[in-house]
């Protein structure tokens, strides 16, 4: 029997004991529950996050995909959204927790709708965001069961990496113009320092993205030769790194020919 006959059924009973506004409201409370389930009221939300990839493009993950995952050097920063809807009423309550790899507790839990997190140390961290909404006495909860049925974002820092060129040529012919890192990856900190052979200090830079030395002083061209270059950095994964290294300025050389013009 269908719910409706049943319906029918019970307020053709009620017709002949009760009075109509006590009718009314016996039909009132068996409707009631129907009303509160209808998919339109039951607060959810669509978890997401937001980074810029290694050739500068925005991406967007949507969490509860399958397998979701993100990849990249340190340090990375991911913004990540909860994205709730059908909340007007109730009461909602976020938990972003951030779990290391072969670890069972998170090291970060945070508590905004929305938040941001810079991952500077190599590894994989899972993320998953609880969801709770109170509304009275009524509570809808999206939390261990939720996640036990899905996969946990993870997002993967690569491990460390640096390299220095030996030489560079800045003759303008937009190749190996500027002395900069060769290779790198997952640099936390990284400073390097230009010297001539006299040992006064040219030049000194912080970012490894950065443009590097263009092999002038104080706008002016230096002589073609050999210069010094310090350089101390830490990587993601805690490794690091100090060269001391001679640098060949090649003024003259002409890459398509391999050859030094006098």
């Amino acid at each position: 029997m269908c719910l409706s006959t049943f319906l029918l059924i019970f307020v053709c009973y009620l017709l002949g004991k009760m009075k109509i506004n006590r009718i009314l409201l016996v039909i009132s409370l068996i409707l009631a529950p129907t009303f509160m389930l209808a998919d339109d009221d039951i607060p959810t939300f669509h978890p997401s996050a937001v980074y810029i990839d290694k050739d500068g493009d925005e991406q967007v993950v949507d969490i509860l995909e399958d397998a979701p995952a993100i990849s990249g050097n340190a340090p990375l920063i991911v913004s990540f959204y909860a994205n709730p809807e059908n909340t007007v009423g109730w009461h909602p309550y976020f938990e972003w927790r951030f779990t290391k790899e072969k670890e069972t507790e998170p090291y970060i839990i945070r508590y905004d709708e929305d938040t941001e997190v810079t991952f500077t140390k190599a590894g994989t961290t899972s993320i998953v965001c609880h969801a709770i909404f109170t509304q009275n006495n009524d509570t809808i909860a999206y939390t261990q069961e939720f996640w036990a049925e899905r996969t946990p974002l993870s997002v993967t820092i690569s491990e460390s990496k640096l390299e220095m060129p030996n030489a560079f040529s800045p003759n303008g012919d937009q190749r190996n113009d500027t002395y900069c890192p060769k290779t790198y990856q997952s640099l936390v900190k990284f400073k390097a320092t230009i010297y001539n052979r006299w040992g006064q200090k040219l030049y000194e830079w912080t970012d490894p993205a950065g443009d590097g030395w263009d092999g002038t002083f104080h706008g002016k061209d230096v002589a073609q030769g050999v210069y010094f270059c310090d350089v101390t950095a830490e990587g993601s994964d805690g490794i690091k790194y100090h060269f001391r290294k001679d640098v060949n300025l090649l003024r003259g050389y002409n890459e398509d020919r391999s050859t030094v013009n006098q």
